[in-house]
């Protein structure tokens, strides 16, 4: 994989589609930019919200990480 630039999570926080145009969610450490989903146009995706990192709420989620093979990683989350 190419190498993907680190972001914070006060970073991911402002690509929440209200801060900035910008959609962003990450999974797993790697940040995914899912702008042109219908389903993430104004930020949430049912009770989830863009802008972080959904990892440990993909369990509840009726669908599996497959899902993200949509969408090209676009950098990492930088662990704290």
């Amino acid at each position: 994989m190419e190498q993907l630039t680190q972001y914070s999570k006060a970073q991911l926080a402002l690509r929440n589609g209200q801060d900035k145009p910008d959609v962003w969610i990450a999974y797993k450490g790697l940040i995914y930019d899912v702008t042109s989903s219908r389903l993430w146009r104004t930020g949430n995706h049912y009770e989830h919200w863009a802008g972080q990192d959904l990892t440990d709420e993909l369990k509840d989620a009726p669908h599996t990480e497959s899902v993200f093979e949509k969408f090209k990683p676009i950098g990492r989350l930088k662990v704290d």
